[in-house]
């Protein structure tokens, strides 16, 4: 039988609990077809990254951290697109989900990475449906919607035609 003071606690808990919830954002796989959430922040290097200014580009927004394998695989492919469709319209822009800048400003020098890279926040990623798992990449068109959405380890070949079919819709 519980106590009275271990049903208070509980109580309270599932009051938190629900009122966090009732704050969260959809599931990420919701948000296709709808603007995306705004991104306004500043890259590692101090210069401004804002998802409203991209409009009138394809962006891919990329969420990932040091520690993720499959992330740091995709980002090489992610700057070569960055420079093979910049004249079309791509923008490529990362967030990264790790606590210290420190270890980022590395993996992207050694990745040789130039996209703008910006430290994401718990806010931002609820914003985003929650990102728990990475990587994250969401496709987001010329008029600020999102198209499409990727979770965990995906197959490159499917996100380059992806962004192929988005630039060459005007």
């Amino acid at each position: 039988m519980l106590t009275r003071r271990l049903r208070q606690s509980v109580a309270l808990l599932a009051v938190a609990l629900g009122a966090v919830y009732a704050q969260a954002a959809p599931p990420a796989s919701l948000l296709v077809n709808h603007k995306a959430p705004g991104v306004v922040s500043h890259d590692l290097n101090g210069k401004p990254l804002n998802l409203a200014a991209l409009r009138g580009k394809v962006v891919l927004l990329n969420f990932w951290a040091t520690w993720c394998a499959p992330c740091q695989l995709e980002m090489p492919a992610f700057e070569r697109w960055q420079k093979q469709y910049a004249a079309q319209g791509l923008a490529v822009a990362g967030i990264s989900m790790d606590d210290d800048a420190g270890a980022v400003r590395k993996t992207i020098t050694k990745l040789r990475v130039s996209y703008p890279i910006a430290m994401g926040t718990a806010a931002l990623g609820r914003s985003y449906g929650g990102v728990l798992g990475l990587p994250e990449t969401f496709l987001i068109d010329r008029a600020g919607v999102i198209r499409a959405q990727f979770q965990g380890e995906t197959d490159l070949n499917k996100i380059e035609a992806a962004i192929k079919s988005l630039l060459e819709s005007h």
